[in-house]
């Protein structure tokens, strides 16, 4: 992903961008319980995956002769890192082995309006986008009529009332997320895209470590106990969800407003259900392709303002 200084890129590259973090990381949820049921434990399945791929990229940095050492930028890095990586994607880990997948899925779409709420210094914009406002509502809806199935078997079940700690601090996770990702947009950075994704990986990385050690997971734990698939799995986090992925959420959050990149999180789950569909045998009902019309009619209109305000502009450009 070329780095960039300014407000602006390529469309071609905010598309290519787009496409990896709506396509990868929707698929990540699938690969972290494929990685876990191969014999991963999960803190040391994220100590691993955002070590090896941190220093990979730093790798990457170093051959290319680019300044990897400047103390302001490591520590907003590590700070996002240990917010994003560490806070909110552990509290989807750890949940994940309480919670049904599907409240899981949409407890972290909220992030979109909490992007909103926590983006202080853009809220005269935000607020005052009817289509941004009304897109946000319909994508939240959309995600609970993909799932709604699912939520009336959760509030059926004798254990319910236990699941509910699980879900505030999944609530907890997804502020941190949004409020990390806003952190580092609004920081200005003299390293490239590049560099600051690989200091983010390799704080949450070192966070993740004696974690892993305070929960015992590295007791009777034996490398080559581990199952092919649960090495796949972690193959696949490395390059796809945190090399490609992270790395082009990071960039977009430098040239694309914080609530265009924030549908993600309306996207993924929907990548999520089209894969168990496809590879999990799931079967598809008439509600959820109603959530899926919904939510990407969510993302249309999120978008819609920003397309039209572009357009106004390219067209005073060009007289």
């Amino acid at each position: 992903m070329p780095s960039t200084s300014t407000k602006t890129a390529s469309p071609l590259w905010v598309i290519i961008a787009f496409a990896t973090v709506y396509l990868v990381w929707g698929s990540t949820y699938f690969f972290i319980r494929f990685a876990m049921q191969g014999g991963f434990p999960p803190f040391f399945l994220g100590a691993v995956r955002f070590i090896i791929a941190g220093l990979i990229m730093m790798t990457w940095c170093v051959i290319k002769k680019e300044k990897i050492f400047n103390k302001k930028d490591i520590i907003t890095a590590s700070i996002t890192g240990i917010l994003l990586l560490f806070v909110a994607n552990g509290i989807v880990i750890w949940s994940e082995q309480t919670l049904p997948s599907a409240m899981v899925a949409i407890l972290v779409s909220s992030a979109p309006i909490w992007f909103v709420v926590l983006d202080k210094p853009h809220w005269s914009v935000n607020f005052r986008s009817t289509a941004t406002i009304i897109g946000l509502i319909i994508g939240f809806g959309g995600v609970i009529l993909l799932f709604s199935e699912q939520i009336g078997n959760i509030f059926k079940s004798a254990d319910a009332q236990a699941k509910l700690p699980w879900m505030l601090l999944l609530v907890v996770g997804t502020i941190s997320w949004s409020g990390g990702s806003i952190y580092s947009k609004n920081r200005k950075s003299t390293s490239s895209t590049t560099v600051s994704s690989a200091w983010q990986m390799l704080a949450a990385g070192l966070v993740y470590v004696p974690v892993s050690f305070l929960h015992g997971e590295y007791k009777g734990l034996h490398l080559q106990n581990i199952q092919p698939h649960g090495w796949m799995g972690l193959i696949y986090l490395i390059i796809f969800g945190s090399i490609a992925g992270f790395s082009a959420y990071v960039w977009l959050l430098q040239v694309r407003p914080a609530t265009q990149v924030s549908t993600y999180a309306y996207v993924n789950p929907v990548i999520a259900v089209i894969l168990g569909i496809f590879f999990g045998g799931e079967h598809i009902s008439l509600t959820q392709i109603g959530g899926l019309a919904v939510i990407l009619l969510s993302v249309l209109l999120i978008n819609l303002s920003k397309y039209r305000k572009e357009k106004k502009a390219v067209e005073l450009v060009n007289g």
